[in-house]
């Protein structure tokens, strides 16, 4: 399918700022910056985010003694009884993204379904490298599974999410129930993957055929990469395609978007967890490019995509 009209104009208007020398790839700018225009962004993908939720701000202690902030979105007037919750990852290529870039995304989910989202705001790279960003993950599904109920959470019933490197995130919470129950006391019934990095240390075709000019360029991943685990790329918690003897895990669905660099990646990734024996759903969002979630106030095949995993998450929770 042809990229999406509304996408191909606003990547346009992109490609005129560059020439126009009015905006830089995030590759060509320094780390603050990159965070300033990622967060500035969602305010144009998505302007006018919905208002009727009710959003709580949390503190998590995470094990080298700092506190990890999070943010618990639920429906107005939510359920009386304990809740199900989708513990949600942002993405930003670990470098950048925060609890502000992705509001819009959480305020949307927690309006998808009769669940909660939860979101830690996990330390980034440079300042934090590998493994920070997992080890307050991993902190913030235990305290969950430990403290979960004090917020009218029913801890036993939970599903984890992200985007990108969230998703990623995401996967490695999936994964650590599973092979390493001792280290994670979380169980996760289900898992939500937008367009996961699975390997950060090989090259696909997709990452060539639409490596520039896609919103997500392929030089920006190696900027990320460099950031974040210089001499772990090949770690399954950077890299899960990494991981040997893969058990079946929570059921998945997987939403891939078709003119994004991770493309080949993902696909991959939803086809090891199928032959695992993780029941597995893959979508393909034709005309779509990495970061749709961000897109609802762009796209308006978006709102579909929202409707549709609260539906998929209801069946599971």
């Amino acid at each position: 399918m042809p990229l999406h009209p509304d996408l191909a104009g606003f990547l346009e208007l992109v490609e005129l700022g560059r020439l126009t020398g009015k905006s830089k790839p995030m590759h060509a700018l320094d780390v603050v910056q990159a965070r300033v225009e990622f967060e500035n962004a969602s305010q144009i993908l998505d302007a006018s985010p919905p208002q009727a939720v009710d959003i709580q701000a949390l503190s998590i202690p995470g094990r080298d003694g700092h506190s990890i902030a999070a943010r618990l979105y639920r429906r107005p007037n939510g359920a009386s009884t304990a809740q199900p919750v989708l513990l949600y990852l942002h993405g930003g290529g670990y470098v950048v993204g925060s609890l502000d870039s992705h509001d819009v995304v959480c305020r949307r989910l927690a309006l998808a379904g009769d669940f909660a989202v939860l979101a830690p705001a996990y330390r980034l790279a440079p300042e934090h490298p590998f493994p920070a960003a997992v080890h307050d993950c991993l902190d913030t599904a235990n305290w969950l599974a430990a403290q979960g109920v004090t917020l009218g959470l029913d801890s036993e019933r939970v599903a984890v999410g992200g985007d990108s490197v969230g998703a990623t995130l995401a996967t490695v919470l999936a994964i650590a129930a599973v092979h390493e129950p001792e280290l994670q006391r979380l169980r996760p019934k289900a898992q939500l993957l937008f367009y996961p990095v699975a390997e950060a240390s090989t090259t696909r075709a997709s990452h060539a055929r639409y490596g520039e000019g896609y919103l997500l360029e392929t030089a920006t991943l190696d900027w990320f990469y460099r950031h974040y685990a210089p001499a772990a790329a090949d770690d399954w918690r950077v890299s899960p395609l990494r991981l040997e003897g893969l058990r079946a895990l929570a059921p998945a669905l997987v939403s891939l978007a078709e003119y994004d660099p991770l493309f080949d990646e993902g696909q991959a990734w939803a086809e090891r967890l199928a032959a695992s024996g993780t029941q597995t759903t893959l979508q393909v969002q034709a005309g779509l490019t990495h970061d749709f979630l961000r897109m609802h106030g762009m796209v308006a095949e978006v709102q579909g995509i929202y409707a549709h995993l609260g539906q998929w998450l209801a069946e599971r929770l």
